[in-house]
């Protein structure tokens, strides 16, 4: 692949592509979505961030209200594919996310929650509302100077302070909407707010947080601690979700964060690992219940390809451990 060819994929919104070879062609991957409506969907949220950020406050309304269908649309495509899911949902995402983050991350957190609302068995209405609220939830950012949303560095305290009024403003912006339901303006209103009345904007506890804020404070904090981000490397997945199941003692709904590690698949088929002891590797397959410790095809062992990968299920190998995901 030329590096013609790889900006050309770039501009189709095409981040990356898998290597079939010979020592993983029998691999199947599965993705919660796929990657035509994976690309449609997040080109589709580009567009409309883009258009009603540039555009003039009453513009901006405009706008909202034209794209409004459009966004439900999308909520419909995901949801229809997600429920096909036999079981738990496999996700393969973009790992080299960057200045696409925003639009990437309301994508996923919006397939998050659609599936963590299946877990929890709410009705086709709510999951629909649940959709477009994830995919607004971060809608304020584009009142954000975004000199201070893109910095590299660590923020200030007053730029902290500046990133915060995001949900306020988001839920300012979409509540002045007829066609926007007043769940949807929670949604980007309460995603920040924390059961022990930690969180921000209102500092607001227990059942006074809408059950979609619960939900979507669960599967942000999730996809934006093991994203890649310009600041800092992604954690493992089974490190969100230690983060998850630690603030589930006084931040987060324990039962939501039981239901969300039953939904998803942390290390999809496919995936490149390498081992605590050094060796490297692919997913091969999954242990039900334990998705945190798959069976992994090892490739190498002493950074040396071996002419015979064999295979190791971590469920019986307990003093081994996937500590990264590969990115090459």
């Amino acid at each position: 692949m030329t590096d013609k060819t790889i900006q050309r994929l770039i501009r189709q919104g095409v981040s990356y592509v898998y290597i079939e070879d010979k020592a993983t062609e029998d691999i199947v991957i599965e993705s919660a979505v796929s990657e035509e409506l994976r690309i449609e969907a997040t080109q589709e949220i580009k567009e409309i961030f883009h258009e009603i950020s540039n555009a003039g406050l009453e513009k901006k309304s405009f706008l909202l209200d034209k794209q409004g269908k459009k966004m439900g649309e999308i909520v419909k495509k995901l949801l229809a594919e997600i429920q096909q899911q036999p079981k738990q949902l496999s996700m393969l995402a973009d790992i080299f996310v960057t200045d696409q983050y925003v639009f990437q991350h309301s994508l996923n957190v919006t397939i998050y929650s659609l599936a963590l609302g299946i877990s929890l068995q709410f009705p086709q209405k709510k999951l629909l509302e649940i959709g477009v609220g994830s995919l607004l939830h971060d809608i304020g950012k584009i009142f954000i100077d975004q000199k201070i949303l893109n910095k590299k560095g660590r923020l200030t305290d007053e730029e902290f302070e500046v990133i915060k009024t995001h949900t306020e403003l988001g839920f300012d912006f979409l509540r002045q909407h007829i066609e926007i339901p007043s769940v949807v303006a929670h949604c980007a209103y309460e995603h920040h707010e924390r059961l022990d009345g930690s969180g921000y904007p209102r500092g607001i506890k227990e059942n006074e947080i809408h059950p979609y804020g619960k939900l979507i404070a669960i599967t942000d904090v999730f996809d934006a601690v093991t994203s890649n981000r310009i600041y800092r490397d992604a954690m493992l997945p089974h490190e969100g979700l230690e983060i998850l199941y630690a603030g589930s003692i006084s931040q987060f709904d324990k039962h939501m964060v039981e239901e969300f590690k039953k939904s998803i698949i942390i290390y999809p088929n496919g995936l490149q690992v390498e081992l605590s002891d050094g060796r490297k590797g692919v997913i091969l397959r999954q242990n039900p219940h334990l998705n945190e410790r798959p069976v992994v095809r090892v490739l190498s062992e002493d950074d040396q390809p071996l002419k015979v990968p064999y295979e190791i299920d971590l469920k019986e190998e307990l003093d081994t451990m996937i500590v990264s995901v590969m990115k090459e």
